[in-house]
């Protein structure tokens, strides 16, 4: 028996020498550093992005004082007296991100109750990818649905509104981040045990008394984060703000009236409105770099909110 168990184990030595040579060993030793490669880069990637916009934004404002930039309330960089103040581009900003923030989360919020509380399984695998094909439709596809339908539509329903204005886009980007706000919501509600439900209609609740006060509750930190993560998208949107915003930096709050955004003004000097190396094209790695805070501040809040309220179970 012993002579049996040695031959056995020195068969099985061998083996492990084979193999050590087979394609899956080749593989698990060579896919670990290709992972950290796609990692390297990824990271590589951020630094090198982050470098670009320090640098250039510091050759902005050897020219152009932070008082003036943060203090001002003026921003006309191609006059020729030019003046850099950003609080028209932040307020525009803003006001965008308002106006679709109050389109996109009643109707977000309530499609995810929808889904999650009310809708059949046949009806949540037909209405829910549905649902998210607007989150495939080209930003200006989005544009110009603003510019050709929603604003002659509101032209007829406001008295006054301009051709260009905030309402329009605003309406439309909250449209387009209604998809990212239900569908994260929506797997927040999915995730809390069905025994929670259960325990709360067995005490005599109603389904909707279910979703708002029990199903709700216990997904905050998915339904925050999307909402987080959808002002965000909001903020960072380009080519609907673009086509249908109009270029009016104005630190005025009026919805009606044309707004230009950090983002619309980086496309419009990209499209050649200023010379390499002036002033005027070094204001856009200020404007991107403030754009990109605002945008890292936002995922970092999401990132916390989703630790500070995650439930367990």
């Amino acid at each position: 028996m012993s002579s049996t168990q040695n031959k056995s184990v020195r068969e099985l030595i061998q083996q492990n020498r084979q193999q050590k040579y087979s394609m899956k060993n080749v593989m698990e030793r060579v896919m670990p550093i290709v992972l950290f490669l796609c990692a390297f880069v990824s990271v590589v990637t951020t630094i090198g992005i982050i470098l670009t916009l320090v640098i250039e934004t510091e050759h902005f404002f050897e020219v152009v004082p932070f008082k003036e930039f943060f203090g001002s309330t003026s921003w006309y960089p191609l006059n020729s007296q030019p003046e850099y103040g950003i609080w028209p581009l932040v307020v525009g900003t803003l006001e965008i991100t308002v106006i679709a923030m109050l389109v996109a989360l009643p109707i977000g919020l309530t499609s995810a109750i929808y889904l999650s509380e009310y809708a059949s399984d046949r009806a949540r695998r037909i209405l829910k990818p549905i649902l998210e094909v607007l989150a495939g439709v080209p930003t200006i596809v989005f544009g110009f649905f603003a510019l050709t339908f929603v604003t002659p539509l509101l032209v007829k329903l406001i008295p006054g509104i301009q051709i260009y204005n905030a309402l329009s886009p605003g309406i439309v980007v909250g449209i387009m981040i209604i998809p990212m706000i239900a569908s994260i919501s929506e797997d927040a509600m999915s995730s809390v045990p069905k025994k929670i439900r259960d325990g709360a209609l067995a005490l005599g609740s109603t389904r909707l008394e279910v979703a708002l006060k029990v199903v709700v509750p216990a997904a905050l930190s998915g339904i925050i984060a999307s909402i987080v993560l959808g002002m965000s998208r909001a903020i960072g949107e380009t080519m609907i703000v673009t086509i249908a915003g109009g270029s009016n930096p104005t630190a005025a709050i009026d919805p009606l009236e044309p707004v230009q955004t950090m983002t619309a003004y980086i496309v419009q000097v990209a499209l050649g409105d200023a010379g390499f190396g002036t002033v005027e094209y070094y204001s856009i790695y200020a404007v991107g770099t403030l754009l990109f805070v605002f945008t890292l501040v936002m995922n970092l809040l999401a990132n916390w909110i989703t630790r500070r309220f995650r439930e367990e179970y």
